[in-house]
C-alpha cells in the first residue's frame, strides 16, 4: 500500500455525535480513537471537557461541533457555544452554516455568521471547519460558500454533518477541491466507509474524513500493511452511525 499507517489514521476525525450514544459508549469511543491514533475525536459538546482530559498527552486532538446539526442557531448562540468549547480545551471546531439562510440567498447573513466563528477561533489560535450540508444545496451555492470560506480564511470546508439526507460524494469533494485555495482544506463527512474510499479521497486531496467506522477502515489498513491488529479496544466502541 502506498501510504503509511499514520498517513491514513491522521486523516480521521473519529465521530462520537450520535445523540443516542451512552456515556459508556463515549468513553470507549475515545479509547478507540486513542488506540488507532487518529487525528481527532469529534464529540458531543456536553462531553467535550471529559474528552479533553482523556486525550491529554496524546497526539489525538479534541474537537466538537457548533450549531450542530442544522445550523439554525443564532450567531450569538453559536459564538457562546464556541466560547464554551474553547474554554473546555477544544482545538478544532466544526460549525454548521445557517442552511436556511444559504438556500434563501441571504449571503450577507451567511458570511457574517461564519465570520463570527472564524474570528473567534483564530483569536484563540484554534481551527475551524465550516460544514455546508451539501445534500440540500446547489452547486452554485456550494461554490459561493467555498469562496466565502476562502475569503474569511477558514481552515477547512466540510461536506456534511452526516445527519442530512446524504453525506460526502466524490463529485462534491472534487467541486470543493476545485473551488478552494490554499491554505483552506477539504473535509469529507458521511459516506467514507472503508479503507479503499479513505485512500481514494486522500489521493484526491482531502485532508480530513469524519467517520464512526474508524476501526473497520484502520483494521483493513493494518492488515494490508502487515501490522498487528489492535485488540485492546472495547467492542462497545465499534459501532456505526450515519457517518
Amino acid at each position: 500500500m502506498q501510504y503509511s499507517y499514520s498517513e491514513l489514521s491522521k486523516l480521521i476525525d473519529h465521530s462520537l455525535l450520535s445523540p443516542t450514544m451512552t456515556e459508556a459508549q463515549l468513553e470507549s469511543g475515545i479509547q478507540l480513537a486513542l488506540a488507532y491514533d487518529v487525528a481527532s475525536v469529534c464529540i458531543m459538546p456536553y462531553y467535550h471537557k471529559r474528552c479533553v482530559e482523556l486525550l491529554a498527552g496524546s497526539s489525538v486532538m479534541p474537537s466538537s461541533t457548533v450549531g450542530f446539526p442544522h445550523g439554525g442557531h443564532t450567531t450569538k448562540t453559536k459564538v457562546i457555544e464556541a466560547e464554551q468549547l474553547i474554554d473546555d480545551g477544544c482545538q478544532e471546531l466544526d460549525m454548521v452554516v445557517n442552511i436556511s439562510r444559504v438556500v434563501s440567498g441571504d449571503w450577507k447573513y451567511v458570511e457574517e455568521d461564519i465570520a463570527a466563528i472564524v474570528k473567534l477561533t483564530k483569536q484563540a489560535k484554534r481551527k475551524v471547519k465550516v460544514i455546508f450540508e451539501n445534500c440540500y444545496l446547489t452547486n452554485e451555492q456550494k461554490i459561493h460558500l467555498c469562496k466565502i470560506c476562502c475569503d474569511l480564511d477558514a481552515d477547512w470546508v466540510k461536506t456534511s454533518t452526516g445527519y442530512g439526507t446524504s453525506g460526502a460524494t466524490m463529485e462534491d469533494l472534487q467541486l470543493m477541491l476545485d473551488n478552494v485555495t490554499a491554505p483552506v482544506q477539504v473535509k469529507a463527512a458521511g459516506g467514507i466507509r472503508d479503507c479503499d474510499a479513505l485512500i481514494k479521497v486522500k489521493q484526491m486531496g482531502v485532508t480530513r474524513v469524519g467517520s464512526s467506522r474508524t476501526a473497520e477502515m484502520m483494521d483493513e489498513a493494518r492488515r494490508r500493511l502487515g501490522l498487528a491488529p489492535i485488540v485492546t479496544v472495547p467492542a462497545t466502541a465499534k459501532q456505526s452511525s450515519s457517518y
